[in-house]
């Protein structure tokens, strides 16, 4: 499934095919050299595009990718070198290998193909780990597969140059190949899957809470990109007719990242405009590389000219451009802006659920310190239940527990009769609890829209998404909005576009951590008379934690206090209110009723 309008994927598809088809005709015109020229430029997009399926929509820097490309390289290379040669220069080759001679076409399947095994399994191993730790990782892959491409010299000649492959990509070629890539790059990005990843990559722990299985969705892109690197490499050996491990380490992996990172690595327009940007500057800085003469005067030759150039751009670009000089959006997405569509008329589907969710012991230690300590609590459908207590007495912690946040370090919970304690943030989602956060955890750089649709297309197996996210906005009192990024709006409406994005998993339970926290008082009226409507209309059931003591006690129907991780008082807002205990650790001997 494509999340973007029609007319945004017709138009890319339409300007990509034009755009390839214009540029070789034009380079075929220019004769030999501009041919040459154009066909190393479209090899190198297609890494670049690759490396941007990952890095870009998951927010991962690799610096790895080019093992992929190596790989992809040695294996077409292996299939395609002739009998004869393979035989007199790799002659502990396995014999089936040795007597394999095949076109570029399914050697470059084959290495597609085994490239993306391989990738399958070093990215289960890297999507467990997080941050800098990945990037790391990816660093570790592009040295290790370089040292056994160096030591495996019975299959790759060790550090010696793999010589004799069939000079066969050809300009066209290349530029199938890249209109292949391209397309594949814009159509993942659009694609379910590419939604939900860069939503994990805007805020792992929001979209974890709304449904969204962050490792599965890494997973998914990490082996496409590795396919599109491994698609490079075949058609780079193919070109140049000779390889080494070299061209596959960190000159090439600087210069590729160059282009990705200048461009903007969230979209596949960045991908082009920093392959175009770079490969200008490296072509006339190589000519200046050798010296040159200016008025007269003799300007010697500076080795390294070319990455000191392209080091002051990436500088340049993280300074003034830091999404890049295409930013964030493709090129039709600024044309055309995106709009809901859906049934606006239909509402959010009424809670089906009416079991409670029982929560006893819970626990939460960290180090030393206990956060809560024993908590009993039950939260029933079709009731707003407030959670209060001073700052620091465990309220959001207790919330994180109940939502799989954190894992309690005793203590368990279940909805109805079935066991969630265990379970991880999204697998709760999918059961029908939604939350949203003390701080606004949107996802800023997508489309309000985009934020809603990404938790219905997560949960309920995301049946009817688009019909599902639009009424949302509109119950919410948001649809307005929803071609604006999330980061641009007022601090209310980001307020109730989570609200509506948690709506939008149409659960069964709703948790709400300081919703009104900024709004005015006829702001925090009307997100009151919202609420109201939820449970009334929805039959859903609240749990509600704010420091408005008349939202508190106007809205909700049962009240839990806690006080340093222990609950003090459960009862109507009257009984609380009343409550000697609350009234010392909470509310203060001079409270105003």
């Amino acid at each position: 499934m494509i999340t973007s309008p029609r007319k945004h994927i017709f138009a890319s598809v339409a300007a990509i095919i034009a755009a390839v088809i214009v540029a070789s005709v034009i380079a075929s015109a220019f004769g030999a050299a501009s041919e040459r020229v154009l066909t190393v430029f479209f090899i190198s997009l297609i890494a670049v595009v690759g490396m941007g399926v990952y890095s870009g929509n998951s927010g991962i820097l690799s610096f790895g990718h080019l093992s992929f490309m190596a790989i992809g390289a040695y294996a077409a290379s292996l299939l395609t070198l002739p009998a004869q040669l393979k035989i007199a220069t790799l002659p502990k080759l396995p014999e089936w290998l040795a007597a394999t001679e095949m076109g570029l076409l399914p050697a470059a399947l084959i290495a597609v193909l085994l490239t993306s095994v391989v990738a399958l399994f070093i990215g289960l191993a890297i999507g467990k780990l997080e941050g800098s730790a990945a990037v790391i990782a990816t660093l570790g892959l592009l040295i290790i597969v370089h040292g056994v491409a160096i030591g495996w010299r019975d299959v790759t000649r060790g550090s010696q140059t793999f010589f004799g492959i069939p000079t066969v990509t050809t300009l066209w070629v290349a530029a199938i190949g890249v209109i292949v890539a391209l397309i594949v790059a814009r159509l993942y990005r659009d694609s379910v899957s590419g939604l939900r990843l860069r939503a994990g990559r805007e805020n792992a722990i929001a979209a974890s809470a709304v449904g969204v299985r962050i490792r599965r969705e890494r997973l998914i892109s990490f082996v496409i990109s590795a396919a599109l690197m491994a698609l490079s490499g075949a058609l780079i050996a193919h070109f140049l007719g000779a390889i080494s491990p070299k061209k596959f380490y960190f000159t090439d992996t600087f210069l590729l990242l160059a282009m990705l990172i200048v461009g903007g690595m969230t979209t596949v327009t960045g991908a082009v405009t920093g392959a175009v940007a770079i490969t200008i500057v490296t072509e006339v800085l190589r000519r200046f590389e050798g010296g040159f003469s200016v008025a007269g005067l003799d300007i010697p030759a500076v080795f390294g000219t070319t990455q000191i150039g392209i080091g002051l751009i990436i500088l340049f670009a993280m300074f003034r451009k830091p999404d890049g000089l295409a930013g964030l959006k493709e090129w039709e997405e600024r044309l055309f802006p995106v709009r809901p569509e859906g049934d606006t008329g239909a509402d959010i589907a009424p809670s089906v659920n009416s079991l409670p969710l029982t929560a006893k012991g819970m626990t939460m230690q960290f180090g030393g310190l206990t956060a809560v300590n024993d908590v009993d609590i039950t939260l029933n459908p079709g009731e707003i239940t407030g959670l209060i207590g001073p700052n620091g007495s465990g309220k959001t912690t207790l919330m994180n527990m109940l939502s799989g946040v954190l894992v309690p370090t005793e203590g368990e919970f279940f909805l109805g009769s079935e066991k969630l304690s265990g379970l991880v943030s999204h697998e709760i989602a999918d059961r029908g609890i939604a939350r949203t956060f003390q701080n606004i955890r949107l996802f800023t750089n997508l489309s309000v829209f985009q934020n809603v649709l990404v938790a219905a297309l997560s949960t309920r197996s995301g049946k009817n998404a688009e019909t599902r996210a639009a009424t949302a906005l509109m119950r919410m009192g948001v649809a307005q909005h929803a071609d604006a990024e999330a980061g641009t709006l007022s601090y209310g409406d980001q307020r109730r576009v989570e609200i509506a994005r948690a709506l939008a998993c149409e659960p069964s339970l709703l948790f709400l951590d300081e919703p009104a926290a900024g709004m005015n008082r006829e702001e925090t009226d009307n997100l009151m008379e919202t609420l109201r409507g939820l449970t009334r209309d929805l039959g859903l059931g609240i749990l509600l934690v704010d420091h408005d003591l008349k939202l508190i006690n106007q809205l909700c129907d049962r009240l839990v206090v806690l006080n340093e991780g222990h609950l003090i008082a459960e009862g109507s807002p009257k009984d609380i209110q009343n409550n000697p205990a609350v009234i010392e650790a909470y509310l203060g001997p001079n409270r105003q009723d």
